[in-house]
């Protein structure tokens, strides 16, 4: 077998199970629909349970001033070629209180929202879904300004990166190095906590 066949199995994307984000700080970027992804991973390796399944490591909820965010860590497994693959790390995150205008949100769905992310980010690791992430070289967290000077609100977006371990805001260095060595943004002190706990 070669190394990029599952890649290359996995990478395209249908049409029908993309989404452009209509808003917020990723508008403009590609959704892709979870359940897409669920059906490449089945379609490659068996059903979920069968050919490939996950394992919950981490679930723990963090609060950063009067907001509480979820994280789940996964490990994602899959057979082939009759043997079990080691393990393909994921983590995801979401939102469980945001301080809105009107006062908080809370959401009851944050674990399961986590849980969706951390999968995807596992998957990932595999080419799934690899041509909208690896398009004009970016992914949904760090957008890519064309050529030119930007505009004052791309300006803007490009100030707002925030470590997905601590939510301080971080630089687009530091974002791009973190996201291509870690899989998620972190800032400086966190990429050494992880890179220290393995």
């Amino acid at each position: 077998m070669n190394n990029l066949d599952i890649y290359n199995k996995l990478r395209t994307v249908p049409d029908d199970a993309k989404k452009t984000i209509q808003a917020g700080r990723l508008k403009g970027f590609t959704d892709i629909n979870p359940m897409w992804r669920i059906k490449a991973l089945t379609e490659a390796f068996g059903p979920c349970g069968v050919g490939w399944w996950y394992k919950i490591t981490d679930k723990r909820m963090d609060s950063y001033n009067d907001e509480i965010r979820a994280f789940v860590d996964i490990e994602l497994y899959y057979v082939l070629d009759g043997k079990t693959s080691q393990p393909v790390v994921g983590t995801g995150g979401a939102s469980f209180v945001t301080m809105e205008a009107k006062g908080p949100y809370v959401s009851d769905e944050c674990f399961k929202m986590a849980l969706t992310d951390a999968i995807s980010v596992a998957a990932k690791s595999l080419g799934v879904g690899a041509d909208v992430y690896y398009e004009k070289d970016r992914d949904k967290y760090i957008p890519i300004v064309d050529t030119g000077e930007p505009k004052k609100a791309e300006k803007q977006e490009l100030k707002t990166h925030n470590c997905s371990l601590c939510f301080n805001t971080i630089t687009r260095a530091e974002a791009e190095y973190s996201w291509k060595k870690y899989g998620r943004m972190l800032c400086r002190d966190c990429q050494k906590k992880v890179s220290t706990n393995g």
